[in-house]
C-alpha cells in the first residue's frame, strides 16, 4: 500500500486523489494521508509574514522523514527550487490551465473605467502585475483556501478576487461571473502537481516515474530554474511560463517591483534539445537589463 501525504483542503485532496487514480491505473493499490500544515492554519497574516515559499511543504517533508508517508503530493508552484537534502522530485503529472482569473463580485465596469476598484490577492505576483496594469487599484489581502477565499469575497465589498484557474476547474468551483487574466504571466509551475519521494526508496521513486509528464517536468523545470536564478520564491513578484511546441520551446518571463512601477521581461525561444540551461540564460538577461537593482530594492521592501 503506498501512503500519499497532502494538505486537506478541498483542492489538495482533490490533487491527492488523482496521482492516487493514476497510480491505482498502473495496479498500485494507495492510501491518502491528510496532513494539516502551518499555512492552512494562519491565515490573519501575509503569507511571506509566517515562512513563505515552502511553507506549505515542510509539514509534508516532515513526515516523510519520519516514515509516516511514502510520497507527498503538492502544488508544484508552492515547492521550494531546493528540496530537502533526502527528498526528490518523483513525478510531475500532466499540467492544467496556467492562467489566472479574476472572479468578479458584480461586472467588469470598473475595469472599462479605470476607476478606484478594490481587488483581493495574497500573491505579490498577482498584486504587482495588477497595479501595473490598473495603478489606480487597491490591492486587498486574501488568504485560506479556495472554498474560504470564494466565500471573503461574497462577504466583502470587493470588486473582484485573483485565482489560479486550474484549482477552481478542478474542484468545479469556477464562477461563471469571471474574466481569464490572459495578459498576466502565472506563477512558475502554476497549474502543476508533483510528487515527492525519499531518495532512498528507489521502488517507490520507480512506480512514481510510470506517471510522470515528460512535457511537463521539461516546462516547469526551465520557469523554476528562471525563479531559483532571479533568487526569488513565492513571495517575490516573479512570473514565468514555458510552452512547448513540436520541437521548439518558448519561455516568457517577468519581474516586477511590489507596486507595479517597474518590470523587466524577457522573451525567448530555443530548440528543445537546448531547454537545460533556458530559464538559467533568461533570468540572467533579467538581471542584467535592471532586474539585479530591482531585486535589490524588492528584497529592502519585504524585510520592512
Amino acid at each position: 500500500m503506498i501512503r500519499i501525504g497532502t494538505r486537506e483542503s478541498q483542492l489538495a485532496l482533490w490533487q491527492a486523489n488523482l496521482a492516487k487514480s493514476e497510480l491505482e491505473k498502473l495496479g498500485y493499490q494507495a492510501e491518502i494521508i491528510g496532513i494539516s500544515s502551518t499555512g492552512d492554519e494562519v491565515l490573519d497574516r501575509p503569507l511571506h509574514q509566517i515562512g513563505g515559499f515552502g511553507l506549505f511543504t515542510k509539514t509534508l517533508d516532515n513526515a516523510m522523514l519520519r516514515g509516516e508517508i511514502d510520497i507527498a503530493v503538492h502544488s508544484l508552484k508552492d515547492v521550494p527550487t531546493i528540496l530537502h537534502e533526502k527528498i526528490a522530485q518523483a513525478a510531475v503529472l500532466k499540467r492544467a490551465n496556467i492562467s489566472d482569473v479574476l472572479v468578479l463580485k458584480t461586472n467588469t465596469d470598473f475595469l472599462k473605467n479605470q476607476e478606484n476598484a478594490i481587488i483581493a490577492t495574497g500573491s505579490l505576483r498577482r498584486k504587482a502585475q495588477w497595479l501595473h496594469k490598473y495603478p489606480k487599484h487597491t490591492i486587498t489581502e486574501l488568504r485560506g483556501n479556495v472554498n474560504t477565499r470564494l466565500q471573503k469575497l461574497i462577504d466583502n465589498d470587493w470588486n473582484g478576487a485573483i485565482f489560479a484557474a486550474a484549482g477552481l476547474e478542478r474542484i468545479e468551483l469556477l464562477p461563471k461571473n469571471h474574466l481569464m487574466l490572459d495578459w498576466m504571466i502565472s506563477a512558475p509551475a502554476q497549474g502543476t502537481i508533483m510528487a515527492t519521494a525519499l531518495k532512498a526508496d528507489a521502488e517507490i521513486l520507480e512506480i512514481c516515474a510510470q506517471i510522470n509528464h515528460k512535457d511537463t517536468e521539461i516546462a516547469v523545470a526551465v520557469e523554476r530554474q528562471f525563479m531559483k536564478t532571479l533568487e526569488g520564491g513565492c513571495t517575490a513578484p516573479i512570473g514565468g511560463n514555458a510552452k512547448i511546441t513540436g520541437d521548439t520551446i518558448y519561455f516568457k518571463g517577468i519581474l516586477i517591483a511590489i507596486n507595479g512601477s517597474e518590470k523587466v521581461e524577457v522573451e525567448k525561444s530555443v530548440p528543445l534539445s537546448k531547454w537545460h540551461s533556458l530559464g538559467k540564460i533568461c533570468a540572467e538577461e533579467v538581471l542584467n537589463n535592471g532586474g539585479r537593482k530591482l531585486m535589490e530594492s524588492i528584497k529592502a521592501e519585504m524585510s520592512k
